[in-house]
């Protein structure tokens, strides 16, 4: 709006108080200061002190730490493939691929070879399986091995190359359990141990399946024993005893004629002999149903004399051997 004054309040600039150089207070430079309030040469001063104050020579501990460090070393690729260096880790689990069919089979057989050709080495075969039970209709029970880990079994031992290509080349093992070495010129499967972590799980969860195997075998029992009307009724202590084959074993296949000829070899060793000078029966032939005495036999032309009376006069006749039996009574 015309007419209208605009009033401007003037404020005096602020004194600063600048003190004398007489009156200047002495500079006192202490550890416990800031950081921030130093200067370089000062901080360096201070860090010199604090090494002087050390008993020990900041110098010497670093060449003790450069020391014990250890150095790192440079190995070849032809290192890796070398087997022999499995010896440097001591005793270790090992996993070995075998047979799903036949690997507690192979298991066996393996520490059996290996205690015979390698007797100095020290070693523990494992095959982790759980053994079931089942009672039968006869009365009998079968126990039935049935693998935790098909196709896979433990070694421990200290692995060596003639050790490793012994096991790998055995009969029903596929190799070790592993990872591929090498480079382009050359690869191989080098065994890779299991951890004792790793292992001790595996004992553990074997010894727990076949405690629920057995817990289930027991029930199993018992409904039995209730439902034959014997709930009373003690169950078996020694099962060893009762243990038969799951499998059964097979009997060998004859054909008719090998039928045939064992029949007749069997009713051979029954059948009496004939005796000169005992009753025979005349079974064939014109004289059939009569009875008399063997005198004279003939092997070779298998020819026989009988005496025996027909119509009460005796005769003397000659017949085949076929034709007559001897008596019995």
């Amino acid at each position: 709006m015309k007419g209208m004054l605009t009033l401007h309040l003037w404020n005096p600039p602020p004194r600063f108080y600048t003190p004398s150089l007489s009156t200047k207070p002495p500079l006192s430079i202490s550890a416990t200061s800031s950081p921030e309030l130093l200067t370089a040469k000062e901080r360096r001063r201070l860090r010199n002190e604090r090494r002087e104050s050390n008993a020990t020579n900041w110098k010497e501990e670093v060449e003790n730490k450069l020391i014990q460090k250890t150095k790192k070393v440079n190995k070849s690729w032809k290192d890796e493939l070398n087997l022999d260096n499995l010896m440097k880790l001591g005793p270790q689990w090992w996993g070995v691929r075998v047979s799903r069919v036949k690997g507690q089979y192979t298991a066996e057989a393996l520490a059996r070879s290996l205690a015979k050709f390698f007797p100095d080495i020290e070693f523990k075969v494992y095959a982790p399986a759980i053994h079931e039970k089942k009672r039968l209709k006869s009365g009998s029970i079968s126990v039935k091995s049935k693998p935790l880990f098909p196709g896979c079994i433990f070694l421990r031992c200290e692995l060596n190359k003639p050790l490793h290509d012994y096991i790998k080349e055995y009969e029903g093992v596929g190799g070790f359990i592993g990872s591929k070495v090498g480079n382009t010129k050359k690869q191989i499967n080098k065994p890779r141990p299991v951890a004792e972590d790793d292992m001790e799980a595996i004992f553990k969860q074997a010894k727990v399946e076949q405690e629920n195997a057995d817990k289930a075998f027991e029930e199993e029992e018992k409904k039995a024993a209730v439902n034959s009307g014997n709930p009373n009724k003690e169950l078996e202590s020694d099962v060893s005893k009762a243990i038969v084959d799951s499998k059964p074993k097979r009997g060998s296949r004859k054909t008719s004629n090998q039928l045939t000829i064992t029949e007749e070899a069997s009713s051979a060793k029954k059948k009496p002999k004939l005796v000169t000078g005992s009753t025979v029966q005349i079974i064939s032939g014109s004289f059939l149903g009569f009875a008399g005495t063997l005198k004279k036999l003939n092997s070779k032309t298998k020819m026989a004399t009988v005496h025996f009376t027909m119509f009460g006069k005796e005769n003397i006749v000659d017949l085949d051997v076929s034709e007559i039996v001897p008596e019995t009574n």
